[in-house]
């Protein structure tokens, strides 16, 4: 189980048919890219929830604890 009992693949979906394969938000067209930028940026919670009707809490949280799960996974190469 992923944070907080949820399973990221029951929020998160990578299908080479929407947005070319990047990772969104299951049934919406709403990248984790976008959430985690707006995030970065300074936005609450409450403005993204304002801004995308179609986005919860959960998958707010999903969309952390996949960038959490990917970026563990990354190698750097030092040249």
């Amino acid at each position: 189980m992923g944070a907080k009992g949820i399973e990221l693949t029951d929020r998160i979906e990578v299908n080479p048919k929407v947005m070319m394969g990047k990772p969104v938000i299951k049934g919406t067209r709403i990248p984790v890219e976008l959430i985690l930028r707006k995030l970065s940026e300074g936005a609450t919670e409450e403005d993204l929830l304002d801004a995308y009707p179609h986005l919860s809490r959960g998958d707010i949280q999903a969309a952390l604890a996949y960038a959490a799960k990917t970026s563990a996974y990354e190698e750097t190469l030092v040249l």
